[in-house]
């Protein structure tokens, strides 16, 4: 078959699951390509951290992923909100409607500065309570530098919430490739200052808070600086940002309030379940820590999958085109599931050298690779259908539904199963991992109930 005729049936594929009435696949890949780049770069990037902070001991390494389970259920809450804002714009730039891009894009950014802002003086004030009620059990050494870290990431959240609020405006619009830039140039400064204040001035987990914060806030700078000088699409206005608009609010709101709750109580399962495994040991902890950045690696097209899935959909449904968004959605569940076959056969024979990385005792890799094993080959069916269905469901305006499903699937099913299998039954650590892919198989099959029926594009989040 000639290069030609090979063209040919590409497009043809191409233009038959990626194509629509307003989109074609062109426009989606050019979405989708600088989203998987941001995506490759962020969990490559944290996995570089975690090696480097691996350095300063197991202590450390315990603590910063301890923190971190109660970080990203934080700074999920932000995103929660900013992808309210996603949405929104989208819609709008589906409908045409320009000058609510702008005051849409507006509201987000200021909306979500202002939770941060909040969140950050209640995580200081409280912060020694919340570490005694969740990782009391935890050694004094672990627990010195978990204070360390939660002090000095609440001073950087409202650096991320701005960057998370912009990108998020951005990738409505469908400017995925400026969003990108952003995230790369606080990722980058994040990696480089962390060599520098923890591999060479060796400040252990204070050096990796003082990189935290000053590239957060760069980032968050180079944001603000772009949206008021270099960027056409929006059309951001300061003005706008500091105008209380209720109208605007509450449309973002709409989709931010149900998708935080959501957050909150997922990942307040999460964290939970960090508590179960605080019991188990540290050791236990520190296979929870390695395997989590490693099986990050297999998630990198599926998460750029599922945040484009939000602009698309968002779109789509800005133009009430139900069959589009219907269509799309089975093409990017599809696609992503390919993905992780993909991904799956090139980690697996990487194992060692990633492993090393990160200079684990001896006595845990087996483990390590029996959970990656496990959690590579279920993703393959469960992921997608898990994660990218409720973000389309939600794109459309199907908030409140997604949020309830989510919360009580992590709880009755990934909570309590987990402490069951992790601490109740001899499994440990390989039981909590097990827990968490039996509820992505559960919440999937909801979804996949309700996208099959009528109600989830039933919303009309924007005006027409």
């Amino acid at each position: 078959m000639t290069k030609t005729e090979l063209k040919i049936k590409a497009d043809g594929f191409l233009n038959k699951y990626f194509s629509g009435d307003s989109i074609n696949y062109r426009q989606i890949i050019a979405i989708i390509l600088p989203i998987l780049v941001d995506q490759a770069f962020v969990v490559g990037l944290g996995l570089l951290n975690t090696a480097m902070i691996s350095s300063s001991g197991v202590a450390a390494v315990s603590a910063v992923n301890m923190v971190d389970s109660l970080n990203i259920f934080l700074v999920n809450v932000f995103i929660a909100v900013a992808t309210g804002g996603t949405v929104v714009v989208a819609q709008y730039k589906g409908s045409r409607n320009d000058p609510m891009v702008s005051k849409a894009a507006a509201g987000s950014v200021s909306s979500v500065f202002l939770l941060a802002a909040f969140i950050s003086v209640l995580v200081i004030v409280f912060h020694t309570p919340t570490l005694s009620l969740l990782f009391g059990n935890a050694q004094a050494d672990v627990f010195s530098n978990a204070r360390i870290y939660l002090i000095g990431s609440s001073i950087s959240y409202c650096g991320i919430a701005t960057v998370e609020a912009v990108c998020g405006a951005l990738r409505g619009v469908g400017e995925t490739r400026s969003s990108l830039a952003l995230s790369l140039t606080m990722n980058l400064s994040y990696v480089v200052l962390n060599f520098l204040f923890i591999n060479v001035l060796h400040m252990g987990v204070l050096g990796m808070v003082i990189s935290l914060n000053i590239s957060r806030y760069i980032g968050a700078g180079c944001s603000i600086l772009y949206l008021i000088k270099g960027n056409t699409s929006l059309n951001f206005k300061m003005k706008d940002a500091l105008h209380f608009d209720p109208s605007m609010l509450k449309k973002i709101l709409y989709i931010g309030v149900p998708f935080a709750a959501e957050q909150m109580f997922f990942n307040g399962g999460k964290i939970l379940t960090q508590t179960f495994i605080v019991q188990l040991g540290v050791l236990a902890m520190d296979i929870n820590a390695i395997t989590s950045s490693i099986v990050g690696l297999f998630q990198i097209p599926a998460n750029a999958l599922l945040l484009s899935t939000v602009t698309v959909i968002g779109q789509c449904m800005g133009r009430r085109d139900v069959k589009d968004a219907r269509k799309f959605i089975k093409s990017f569940l599809c696609l992503s599931s390919v993905s992780f076959v993909f991904m799956l056969l090139l980690v697996m024979p990487l194992f060692n050298p990633l492993v090393s990385l990160f200079n684990p005792p001896a006595a845990v890799v087996p483990t390590i690779y029996k959970i990656m094993l496990i959690t590579g080959v279920s993703q393959i069916p469960l992921w997608s259908i898990s994660f990218i269905t409720p973000a389309a469901l939600r794109a459309a305006g199907d908030s409140k539904y997604t949020s309830v499903v989510s919360m009580l699937s992590m709880w009755l099913f990934r909570v309590v199963l987990g402490y069951i299998l992790g601490v109740v039954l001899p499994f440990g650590i390989v039981g909590v991992w097990v827990a968490m892919v039996c509820e992505w198989g559960v919440r999937g099959t909801v979804f996949l109930f309700r996208f099959k029926g009528k109600k989830w594009y039933q919303h009309h989040l924007i005006d027409d």
